[in-house]
């Protein structure tokens, strides 16, 4: 059994949940010279349900954390993309090359124990196998918890990354009554993949999922993770879904992307999209919310991954800037961050969401895709966040070659292609 280490006496930031939002906002916080203690209830390894992608804002957002792509045993670089209308129409997109990575596949269970490893090796605690049970009080300005097994403890703010059913927003009585999240999504692991899906990413927008759509997302080793999402009260429920999946794994485009001998291995996973960050808790007296606690899933695509390092990055940097004691100003400066990073990009994905619950809707979009080169070219990188969803409505957020940016890890790269050039010298 793991040994807990002790706790020294006050910690100035307690993170609950070791998940990517938790370990960003640990890392920003290390960073800029504040102690941080991470908890987590799970053990790791241990898998979360995902459909794994990460997009393009997603990978910057590792690459500002020194994260190491190659500590990720089955980490997939992806540039092939097929989008496939409700009428069979298959739309071919190609994200850049040799200028970063703009989409990765990393399994879940493979990258948040790296990620823990990343913290612990900066000098960060993270202890696992800790859970939060309650916010005991206020004193001189910090924050009284109470731990288990750890007991009570101290700390000048509480950074709450312990998913949609936080512990944290439970104790503060802030709970959603009845929210089981916006989307339901199912997914499973195939191996033996020999088809197209072996190394191109598919979303499939078939009829009776919208504005959901299914996936298969390629890792390396001829796996994919395969998957749909639906929005919660649409078609189906999330019974029905269950039988829904075994009648999609028998489509004709599906299993003709996948390969005649690919198979289901593992169980089935299904898991609820939290996706209203507009409505969400953000913060609480010496609490701030941040990933899939604060609902800042993107409500379009379902993607998550990218949000929560957000969230966790801009959470580090408003309790930075925040007086210890001030247990209100970390939580304004928060929310206003939060405001403008995230409510705009919302709104536009609610939008578009309206437009693709029908195929009429699904049918334009993807028409006006493939018009020519330039909008399959540009249309992919906005698809995987290579930019904010709505930066065209936010000229804050506006900046010189929108679109035309290498891609995360682009320096990184350069710098490996000179050391080798040299050595070949």
């Amino acid at each position: 059994m793991q040994s807990v280490p002790p706790l020294r006496d006050r910690h100035d930031v307690l993170v609950v949940g070791a998940g990517p939002a938790g370990i960003a906002a640990a890392i920003h916080l290390h960073r800029r010279g504040i102690k941080v203690t991470v908890v987590d209830k799970a053990s790791f390894p241990r898998d979360k349900c995902c459909g794994d992608g990460l997009t393009t804002g997603a990978l910057r957002l590792l690459d500002e954390l020194n994260f190491e792509p190659t500590t990720v045993a089955r980490w997939t670089e992806c540039h092939d993309v097929v989008l496939r209308s409700p009428t069979g129409k298959l739309v071919q997109l190609q994200l850049p090359e040799g200028t970063g990575q703009f989409a990765a596949i990393a399994p879940r269970k493979e990258l948040d124990t790296s990620l823990v490893k990343h913290a612990r090796q900066l000098g960060i605690d993270v202890i696992e196998r800790v859970s939060f049970e309650r916010i005991l009080g206020y004193d001189n300005g910090n924050v009284q918890v109470m731990l288990d097994p750890l007991g009570e403890r101290t700390f000048s703010w509480i950074v709450a990354a312990d998913g949609m059913w936080s512990a944290v927003r439970k104790s503060l009585g802030a709970n959603l009554p009845d929210y089981l999240g916006d989307w339901h999504a199912f997914r499973q692991y195939a191996t033996n993949v020999t088809g197209p899906a072996k190394e191109k990413l598919f979303v499939w927008f078939d009829e009776d999922l919208l504005p959901g759509y299914a996936w298969s997302f390629p890792i390396q080793g001829g796996r994919a993770n395969v998957g749909f999402g639906i929005l919660r009260g649409s078609k189906s429920s999330p019974a029905e879904m269950k039988s829904q999946w075994q009648s999609l794994l028998q489509r004709p485009h599906v299993r003709a992307a996948l390969g005649d001998s690919a198979e289901m291995v593992d169980r089935v996973t299904a898991w609820p999209i939290p996706a209203r960050v507009t409505s969400a808790t953000l913060s609480a007296p010496g609490v701030v919310f941040i990933g899939d606690a604060a609902c800042v899933t993107d409500s379009l695509t379902g993607e998550g991954i990218g949000q929560a390092l957000l969230s966790g990055k801009l959470a580090a940097e408003a309790i930075a800037c925040t007086p210890l004691g001030d247990l209100l100003s970390a939580g304004k400066h928060y929310e206003q961050s939060i405001r403008k990073e995230f409510f705009a990009d919302h709104r536009m994905s609610v939008v578009l969401g309206k437009i693709l619950a029908y195929p009429i809707g699904a049918r334009g979009a993807l028409r006006a895709v493939n018009l020519t080169d330039w909008t399959r070219r540009n249309f992919v990188r906005w698809m995987f966040e290579d930019e904010p969803r709505s930066i065209i409505t936010t000229p804050s957020r506006w900046h010189r070659k929108f679109l035309k940016r290498p891609g995360a890890y682009a320096s990184r790269r350069s710098a490996y292609r000179d050391s080798a050039n040299r050595d070949m010298v």
